[in-house]
């Protein structure tokens, strides 16, 4: 794993307040905090085959798609991650110091019910000791590489991003991505994470981030994406990339801060 960034870097957390998908605040409670950890995230959002996502849920879940705004049309999200420091629950340095990874998010409700938040229903982790994570979705990657790159010049930042995932299936996710950096939008939500093997078990997230919204055909800000190139598929998610699949967001998240608690 290589990084090359002068903009410095288990599970991960949503951007729903980013993709205009926001969930009702959570009743207060007692909580055990698990995790803090610093990110850099890039971030695709996909329409793909709606029947082939729909036999990734649990009984009685199904997918959340939004009819408007900057999340119009996702129902799958693609998010790597360069987890840049982590902190346990009791704020110290954990033994993982810094790790990568790419996962697959769907944003879910019950179809009976109240429940609404996020699934991970897959994810490729650089570390083996990440694998299969909290919810049991990860695998570690027979093949994972990273590298960021940014220059500035004249005021204008610009930005190089290289990812690729491979697991031992030939399951596949990468991203290659140029870009000039643009505005920020800040925000940040408080979200149930449901484990998709058994819905009634559940993790919060909560985040503080910073969104640059790159290329969205939908709320059309400025495209500063000079060179993009994506591949997916193969083992598991074959499926859901089989060709017919859309992406409807480009996403960056110069900083994401995020908090996992147990309920």
């Amino acid at each position: 794993m290589t990084q090359n960034s002068s903009i410095g870097g288990a599970l991960i957390a949503t951007s729903l307040i980013a993709t205009g998908l926001i969930a009702a605040p959570l009743a207060a409670s007692a909580q055990t905090l698990l995790e803090t950890a610093a990110e850099h995230r890039f971030q695709l959002d996909f329409h793909v085959n709606d029947a082939a996502l729909a036999k990734m849920l649990p009984q009685g879940w199904e997918t959340v798609i939004a009819t408007q705004g900057a999340a119009k049309d996702a129902n799958l999200r693609m998010i790597f991650i360069d987890r840049m420091g982590i902190a346990g629950g009791d704020g110290k340095p954990t033994k993982q110091a810094t790790s990568r990874l790419v996962y697959l998010a769907i944003p879910v409700k019950q179809s009976a019910g109240a429940g609404v938040g996020q699934m991970i229903i897959y994810g490729l982790a650089e570390d083996a000791a990440d694998a299969p994570g909290a919810f049991g979705t990860y695998q570690a990657a027979s093949i994972a590489k990273m590298s960021r790159s940014a220059s500035a010049s004249g005021g204008v930042a610009r930005g190089t991003e290289d990812w690729e995932f491979v697991g031992a299936a030939g399951e596949r996710m990468e991203a290659h991505v140029e870009y000039q950096r643009g505005p920020v939008a800040k925000g940040g939500a408080e979200t149930k994470f449901y484990n998709p093997s058994d819905p009634a078990k559940f993790l919060l997230f909560k985040t503080d981030q910073a969104i640059d919204i790159m290329k969205n055909p939908t709320t059309n800000p400025p495209d500063h994406i000079s060179k993009f190139s994506y591949k997916a598929g193969g083992g598991k998610i074959a499926a859901l990339f089989d060709g017919t699949e859309k992406v409807v967001s480009w996403d960056s998240f110069p900083w994401y801060i995020r908090t996992i608690s147990a309920p």
